[in-house]
């Protein structure tokens, strides 16, 4: 008992000393004012969101027989076991469920073929696939949505037909619509992150391996089996995971090729439920998706811990191996050469040519107009001009640039201070819970990140006023649905920049924020501009936040082309999606001028 009395002084004093040092160092109070920030801005919703599952929402009271704010599983049980559950939710967890484990067994296979041909063999043009394979990623989704209703839509639901049916070649609707085309979009979109996570995993492993096994006699495909897939296959976990968790949340593929033959998914069933003003039954579908996204994106996090005992010994004398292909090289460059024009060259002609005829599907030089570009007085209900003449379109595209620029400004600032915090802070906790709080947008599928920012900003909460339909509302949003990609961005920066020049700015008389401007920021402006461009690129063809929180007074391009798209105007909707595809491609490129990197290598980080 007496050494534990005598130890007592000592530990309080180096717990006092430790308050003490707490207290003066800056970066301890940036971390908490950062920490309580971030609770609000990602915590606050999601609970938000989750907590009106349980409570009566405005002008529900007659119908769940309570008054408005009391407790209720009602929304729980007319989701999960009514007899409209089968309708609001499990035919459209079925539908996705089919959906994401098909494209994720396909991009697999496909993706895994074209990383192979890329990485190992000496396929004619391996080098230009390299970067050309991956562009699909960078488009839109809903890119090839577009291009394919241009194609093949039917007479199902009105408006302009397809070029098929133009011409006279009727397209069922199971080619037109629903799980079959959007199969295959997300399979086309998805297919390049195979390519780089799994191409990534072929390049680091050291060909000695095969080398050996070959010299012991083992037969091509004893090496594939026992010795490259158990060495790639944390890389097709990943891939697989982060493909299925990135289709549970998509929402506009689905949107335009599922709601006109009512083929439902979980994120347009939510979007639905919203626009009946169904907002409890939308907050069990919003949980529904969070839950299936963490888990899934927890057993990608566990499969990356696995992937240690998977890492081989390397070093000077480790290479990769290239299998030469003989007179197999040119076919194996036609296979990529028809994925890159399926994904690539075809969708962007197609929108192209879309915008530039007046009838779909009749390729005479009098049905050529450059009108839905800039053409005036057009004989057209809601669209008197081309939309490079259209108020609208400059005013969405104003939205666009100032919204996504603030918020990816705010982020990549953000994200830096977050960096700084997380390395410099003494207090762990508030270092772990940055690090945590941070990531947790990337766990939430961004329709239901989306409701869960209307459920807790569309009406008036203490001192902050209702948001819903003002710009402050989609930057806020923005700003935390984007803060893992600019806080990873942050942290990895500031994990590269040591303490010695604050010291020395600190001896010098310089203040903490001194500091901050003049040797940190600086210092960090590379990282710094690239935390800012990636969240503006993403932001730019940004779907599911706009359609949930904007309203047509703060439409952005995205949202402007969904309802031309509505207003049955296909061809100046693909006008603008060709415009959002240069923004987003000169974005890609302003990147890789300032990181110095080619796309493909770096995606694969």
């Amino acid at each position: 008992m007496e050494p534990l009395l005598a130890q007592q002084p000592s530990l309080w004093r180096s717990l006092n000393r430790k308050l003490t040092l707490a207290r003066h160092e800056p970066a301890n109070i940036l971390g908490l004012i950062l920490a309580l920030f971030f609770a609000y801005l990602i915590l606050a919703p999601v609970l938000s969101i989750l907590t009106d599952s349980f409570i009566v929402q405005v002008g529900d009271s007659t119908r769940v027989h309570s008054s408005e704010g009391s407790v209720t599983n009602y929304y729980l049980i007319r989701t999960l076991m009514s007899r409209m559950s089968e309708l609001l939710l499990w035919s459209p967890l079925a539908h996705t469920l089919a959906i994401a484990l098909t494209t994720v067994v396909l991009a697999i296979l496909l993706g895994v073929t074209l990383a192979w041909l890329v990485n190992r063999t000496d396929m004619v043009g391996r080098k230009w696939f390299a970067n050309a394979l991956v562009v699909p990623f960078m488009l839109p989704t809903w890119t090839y949505a577009l291009a394919w209703t241009t194609i093949f839509k039917n007479r199902t639901i009105g408006g302009q037909p397809g070029w098929l049916e133009a011409m006279g070649i009727h397209t069922p609707n199971w080619l037109a619509y629903g799980y079959f085309p959007i199969v295959v979009i997300l399979v086309i979109h998805y297919t390049p992150l195979v390519i780089l996570i799994v191409g990534n995993a072929l390049r680091r492993l050291d060909g000695q391996l095969e080398d050996c096994a070959r010299i012991l006699g083992a037969k091509p495909n004893k090496i594939a089996l026992a010795i490259i897939f158990p060495l790639v296959r944390p890389a097709l976990l990943s891939s697989a995971l982060l493909i299925f968790a990135d289709c549970i949340g998509e929402f506009a593929v689905p949107y335009i090729l599922g709601l006109p033959v009512r083929y439902d998914t979980l994120a347009t069933g939510l979007y639905r439920a919203l626009d009946s003003r169904q907002t409890g039954v939308a907050a069990v579908i919003a949980g529904v998706i969070m839950l299936i996204g963490i888990i899934t994106l927890l057993i990608d996090t566990r499969m990356m811990k696995e992937a240690r005992r998977f890492v081989t010994v390397g070093g000077k004398g480790s290479q990769s191996r290239v299998r030469a292909l003989g007179q197999w090289r040119f076919s194996a460059a036609t296979i990529a050469s028809v994925f890159v024009a399926i994904g690539v060259v075809i969708p962007l002609i197609t929108l192209f040519l879309s915008t530039v005829m007046i009838l779909p599907g009749r390729f005479t030089w009098e049905n050529f107009t450059l009108d839905y570009w800039i053409g005036q007085n057009l004989d057209t209900i809601a669209m008197k001009s081309g939309i490079l003449l259209a108020p609208e379109f400059w005013q969405a595209a104003w939205n666009t640039v100032s919204i996504v620029g603030i918020a990816s400004l705010c982020s990549g600032l953000l994200g830096l201070l977050v960096g700084y915090a997380v390395l410099r802070v003494n207090i762990r906790w508030v270092s772990q819970f940055l690090r945590q709080i941070t990531f947790m947008p990337y766990l939430v599928p961004g329709i239901a990140f989306a409701a869960a920012f209307l459920s807790l900003f569309a009406v008036a909460r203490g001192p902050i006023p209702a948001l819903y339909g003002t710009p402050i509302l989609l930057i806020i949003a923005l700003v935390a649905e984007k803060m893992p990609f600019a806080s990873r961005s942050g942290i990895a920066a500031m994990t590269q920049l040591g303490k010695e020049a604050e010291e020395a700015a600190r001896i010098a008389g310089a203040g903490w924020f001194t500091r901050l401007t003049r040797i940190v920021i600086p210092i960090q402006a590379g990282p710094l501009m690239t935390g800012i461009l990636l969240p503006f690129i993403s932001g730019i063809k940004g779907v599911s936040l706009f359609i949930i929180l904007a309203i047509p007074a703060t439409d952005v391009l995205t949202t402007y082309s969904l309802r031309l798209i509505d207003y049955n105007y296909e061809q100046a909707a693909n006008a603008v999606v060709l415009m959002i595809a240069l923004l987003a491609w000169s974005g890609t490129v302003l990147i890789q001028k300032i990181s110095g990197t080619g796309l493909a290598q770096g995606l694969e980080s």
